[in-house]
């Protein structure tokens, strides 16, 4: 096989936004007025990618994307940051994923309101071995998931590592988890998924179902957490998901505190952390270095508006690093000392 064309290929979700400013969000029923409205692309898997792409990757986008105005605008943003968009279907007559992003500046939290027309869907037989086999590593989200159980399948196959950004519980879901080197999910996700209200327990059950070297979940402004088994290597020293002999003994739990940082717009933060992480695992980087180097690009993004307002340099992360107050969550920390 030719050596890989890009670092990394992500297939998944972009979006428009239009960002509405407020003072601060209204109770229910109540009623404030618009401090600013900016529109600004974003979405799951292509604002990674700028991320990545930002700290110097060769990437490449897989998705699809309306032929309206929202659109052109998405597609302006990944070209401006240089990413290959050989492979992204503009479709007809289609309007582009849109969300409607409330931002209640005395936090910096947002509401999302969404919406994807069903003429944007993802088919499988749009993803092939050469679309995929071109990378070092693929990044996925779940929403089109025969899509990217194809992508994932397909990467397993070639012994490419696998990322993958999810929040929901999608149909089928199960049939990609199989195939995930690096899950970094919401904190609600692995709860959800596994009916367990400890959050150790619960990445623990995933991990040692999917058979994954490293399970994950971020922790918005606390950082993130990590269950890690030792990574083998086949006989090509490709990285492999299969578990030790004794997975219990050898695992360990990682925990990353967040940043303290002047947070603007907290829009995006998890996915330039997707982003950071994929550099980092790409870059060699130990766990704990990757999910410090994570949530500081993810912190630093936070200090702008828009899902990519604010994506770092890789030296203004290493900055923050050096030189910020972190916000550690006392029982994460205690406990992944005691795991």
């Amino acid at each position: 096989m030719n050596p890989p064309t890009f670092d990394l290929v992500g297939v998944g979700l972009n979006a428009t936004d239009t960002l509405i400013k407020v003072a601060h969000f209204p109770a229910y029923g109540g009623k404030v007025p618009i401090e600013a409205e900016i529109l600004s692309p974003g979405g799951q898997v292509a604002s990674a990618l700028t991320a990545a792409a930002t700290l110097g990757l060769r990437v490449k986008y897989i998705g699809t994307v309306g032929d309206d105005e929202r659109g052109r605008i998405q597609l302006a943003s990944l070209r401006e940051t240089g990413i290959n968009l050989d492979d992204v279907e503009v479709r007809e007559n289609c309007p582009n994923q849109m969300a409607y992003i409330v931002i209640d500046e005395s936090t910096g939290e947002r509401t999302v309101f969404w919406n994807r027309a069903p003429c944007l869907t993802l088919h499988p037989d749009a993803i092939t071995a050469e679309k995929i086999g071109c990378a070092r590593m693929l990044h996925i989200d779940g929403h089109d998931t025969p899509a990217v159980e194809k992508a994932a399948r397909i990467a397993r196959e070639l012994h490419i590592p696998v990322s993958v950004d999810v929040d929901t519980i999608y149909p089928g879901f199960d049939r990609v988890l199989g195939f995930v080197d690096y899950l970094v999910a919401s904190s609600e996700f692995p709860v959800h998924w596994t009916k367990e209200s400890d959050p150790f327990r619960a990445l623990e059950m995933i991990q040692n179902e999917f058979r994954m070297p490293v399970a994950a979940m971020t922790l918005g402004a606390h950082g993130a957490l990590a269950r890690v088994l030792p990574l083998r290597r086949d006989r090509k020293g490709a990285r492999s998901g299969a578990r030790p002999a004794n997975e219990n003994a050898n695992a360990r739990f990682v925990y990353s505190p967040g940043f303290v940082v002047d947070c603007v717009d907290t829009t995006g933060a998890g996915d330039v952390f997707h982003g950071a992480f994929c550099y980092a695992v790409l870059e060699g980087m130990p766990i704990g270095d990757t999910l410090e180097f994570s949530n500081a690009m993810a912190a630093l993004n936070c200090t702008r508006l828009g899902a990519r307002g604010g994506i770092a340099t890789l030296s203004d992360a290493r900055a923050l690093i050096e030189r910020a107050e972190r916000r550690v969550h006392r029982d994460f920390s205690s406990a992944a000392r005691r795991a």
